[in-house]
């Protein structure tokens, strides 16, 4: 990114009672949390509330199970309204994982048990597809998409892999590692004119963008509500369209297992829901106390700041520019190239976030792909312009010398 260009910092948001949105949080003053994307974070409102739950459940477990899920099935049309979807097609799931995991399950070999997946795909869901394949004595087919690759050159690339031996296609909406959209429209579209299911991982979706489904023409979704939408961990929800959605059965077998899609999945035996009935509490937290228009608009544009700011001390370090040309952006989240040196592989990038955890108190997200490492920024609304001035002015130098020492 260059010097030149100007990315304005928006102001801090605050609660009603002028306070700093993140004292809304339980987050550890002592650490800069710059890493939303990977696991959320509560509010404690939304603590409380599941605090409250499981105390209930734990006075009475025979009232509370039996009961359950009537209460699960209310749940699921507050969240389904969330997400401008009909209650009848969302089932609650544990994660984004677990709702690809159901599919997985799911689905018979028609054709010639071939899955396409792209290379910016999730690791954990490529792996279930790998082993899907594995199953139908198939293979998988990965769509080369370039970073930088416009929506249309996106959609090629993904739609060239299908063939007559095409059972499944799976697409991120939007990427973990890369940050980045992809056309799940437009490759859903052409997979229905072609008779293949689709499987679009929303992991990253909700609540980051208004509408995630809108006019969706693919099979399943799944997505987490415990990211964006800060609810309890362990908080996702798997929607389906048509008839494949009458295969869809949770993966545990419970006494709800002959009821239809999707009241199956809210009887699961004697598992901790209370992290699904308090969902709504994260996502009315943020509604009530900024909406989630004006949350999305900030976070986005802190978002801008972060990639300029860091992106800009970079620069001035290595003399190199820290520029990811990224052909789909998402709000709320930027990649900053790294220098090199730093983050080439998965597990690159994994040891880079323990150790600036550990030595310099930040929580912050790093990326690779195709052999570069990046800073993945994903800011959300208990952030602040100080959070990433702060990496700028304290960390860039030192993961400099890291790199610097790396290529020693």
């Amino acid at each position: 990114m260059s010097e030149t260009e100007v990315a304005v910092a928006p102001h801090p948001l605050l609660l009603a009672d002028g306070r700093p949105a993140a004292e809304a949080w339980s987050l550890d003053p002592a650490l800069r949390h710059l890493n939303h994307g990977s696991f959320g974070a509560v509010p404690l409102v939304a603590q409380e509330r599941q605090a409250e739950l499981r105390a209930e459940m734990e006075r009475a477990p025979v009232v509370w199970f039996p009961e359950l899920p009537q209460r699960l099935a209310a749940t699921r049309v507050e969240l389904a309204d969330f997400l401008r979807v009909d209650a009848g097609d969302l089932a609650l799931v544990p994660n984004a994982s677990a709702g690809a995991s159901v599919v997985y399950n799911a689905l018979t070999r028609r054709r010639g048990g071939e899955i396409v997946v792209t290379d910016h795909g999730y690791g954990a869901v490529t792996m279930g597809a790998e082993r899907l394949a594995r199953r139908w004595g198939g293979r998988v087919r990965t769509a080369r998409v370039p970073l930088g690759a416009d929506e249309d050159m996106a959609y090629e690339a993904v739609v060239a892999e299908m063939g007559a031996a095409t059972d499944l296609v799976v697409v991120d909406q939007i990427t973990s590692a890369t940050a980045r959209r992809l056309p799940v429209e437009r490759i859903g579209a052409e997979a229905r004119r072609r008779g293949v299911p689709m499987l679009v991982d929303g992991a990253h979706a909700s609540g980051l963008l208004a509408a995630p489904l809108a006019d969706a023409p693919y099979d399943f979704w799944t997505g987490n509500l415990h990211k964006w939408g800060c609810a309890p961990r362990g908080t996702a929800v798997l929607v389906a369209h048509g008839p494949l959605r009458d295969l869809l059965h949770p993966l545990i077998d419970s006494w709800g297992a002959q009821d239809p899609y999707p009241d199956r999945f809210d009887q699961q035996g004697t598992l901790d829901a209370t992290s699904y009935l308090a969902a709504p509490t994260s996502l009315a937290f943020v509604e009530h106390t900024w909406g989630w228009t004006a949350a999305r608009l900030y976070m986005d544009r802190l978002a801008d700041h972060a990639a300029h700011v860091i992106g800009a001390a970079f620069e001035r370090l290595t003399g190199e520019s820290s520029r990811a040309d990224v052909g789909m952006p998402v709000p709320g989240m930027r990649l900053v190239r790294l220098p090199d040196g730093l983050g080439r592989t998965r597990i690159d990038a994994d040891a880079l976030r323990d150790r600036v955890a550990r030595e310099l108190a930040v929580e912050a997200a790093f990326t690779s792909f195709d052999g570069i490492g990046y800073l993945r920024v994903s800011a959300h609304v208990y952030n602040t312009p100080a959070d990433y001035e702060y990496f700028a002015e304290q960390c860039v130098p030192v993961l400099g010398a890291w790199a610097l020492e790396s290529r020693h």
